[in-house]
C-alpha cells in the first residue's frame, strides 16, 4: 500500500493503531483488523525478537485486512533498516533516539540515494520481487516510505525542534513509559513533566508541519493528545487484548470459578 501513512497524515486523518510483538501471529493480526476502526498496527522489534519471516507474515495478512503497518527499531545498523522495509513493511520507527543527528542517520538508513545510503536489492516486497527496476525501486521507496522517530531521552527532547525539521522525518513518537524515566519521574506519565514535554513536541511539529503519535496511558490521557493535535494513537496491543481478554472471561463465567 504505497505511501499509506503518508497519505493518511497528508489527508489530516487522525490514525488509530495497535501494537504487536510477544504474541504476533497472523491470527492476532486479523482479529484486531476484523474489530474494525484500526487504521494500522507497528511491530515492536525493540522489545522483542521478531524474525524477517514474521515481519513479512505480519505485513501480508495487514495489507489484507486493510491494515498499514511499521517497524520499530532500536538505532543499530542500516541493514536492519532496510531489511526491515524489504519485508513490505510501510514504514520504520527509531527508538531510543538522542540527537537531531542520529535522526538524520536513521532518515538515510531507509531512503536511496540521493537522500540517503540504504542497500539496492531489488530482491525484497518493496520492489516486487525484482518486478520493479533499480531505479523504480529508489524512486518509489523514496516517495513511499514512512518514517518515524521517537522522542523519549531527554537528548531527543533538547533536539526535538531539530528532529522536527529533518527532512524525511514523517512523524515523531513520543514514548510516555520512557520520556517518564528520563524526566525522573517514572511510572507518571500524567505528571506535568512529561505532559510538558509532551507540549514541546507538539509545538516544534506544528512549526514544522509534521505529526506526531503516543501511546496514550488511558481514554482521558488519548482525549487530551487529540486536543494538543496528536496524529496517532496506539490502542493497545497483542498482549494487552490477551490480558484483558482472559479477565473478561473470567467475570463472564465467574460463578464458575467461584465453585
Amino acid at each position: 500500500m504505497a505511501g499509506f501513512f503518508k497519505e493518511l497524515l497528508a489527508g489530516g486523518k487522525v490514525i488509530r493503531v495497535f501494537c504487536s510483538g510477544r504474541l504476533l501471529h497472523p491470527v492476532s493480526i486479523q482479529m484486531f483488523g476484523l474489530a474494525g476502526g484500526y487504521d494500522g498496527f507497528w511491530l515492536d522489534a525493540e522489545h522483542a525478537g521478531i524474525s524477517t519471516e514474521q515481519i513479512t507474515s505480519a505485513a501480508l495478512v495487514g495489507r489484507a485486512c486493510g491494515l498499514g503497518s511499521f517497524l520499530r527499531l532500536p538505532m543499530t545498523s542500516y541493514a536492519t533498516v532496510t531489511q526491515a522495509l524489504e519485508s513490505g513493511v510501510d514504514g520504520v520507527m527509531a527508538a531510543q533516539v538522542t540527537s537531531a543527528a542520529e535522526a538524520e542517520m536513521f532518515v538515510t538508513w531507509a531512503k536511496f540515494a540521493p537522500r540517503g545510503m540504504r542497500g539496492l536489492n531489488t530482491q525484497g516486497a518493496d520492489a516486487h520481487f525484482t518486478r520493479k527496476s533499480q531505479m523504480e525501486l529508489a524512486h518509489d521507496a523514496n516517495r513511499d516510505n514512512f518514517v518515524a522517530i521517537q522522542i523519549e531521552t531527554l537528548g531527543a527532547l533538547d533536539d526535538v525542534d531539530a528532529i522536527a525539521a529533518t527532512e524525511d522525518v514523517d512523524l515523531l513518537f513520543v514514548g510516555p513509559a520512557d520520556l517518564s524515566q528520563s524526566l525522573g519521574v517514572l511510572g507518571q506519565p500524567e505528571h506535568e513533566k512529561v505532559w510538558e514535554a509532551i507540549d514541546r513536541v507538539a509545538a516544534a511539529c506544528k512549526r514544522h508541519g509534521k505529526g506526531w503519535g503516543i501511546v496514550p496511558a488511558s481514554p482521558s490521557y488519548a482525549d487530551r493528545c487529540i486536543e494538543k493535535g496528536c496524529r496517532m494513537l496506539t490502542f493497545g496491543s497483542d498482549v494487552m487484548a490477551m490480558r484483558l481478554g482472559v479477565e473478561a472471561l473470567k467475570t463472564m463465567f465467574a460463578s464458575g470459578f467461584e465453585a
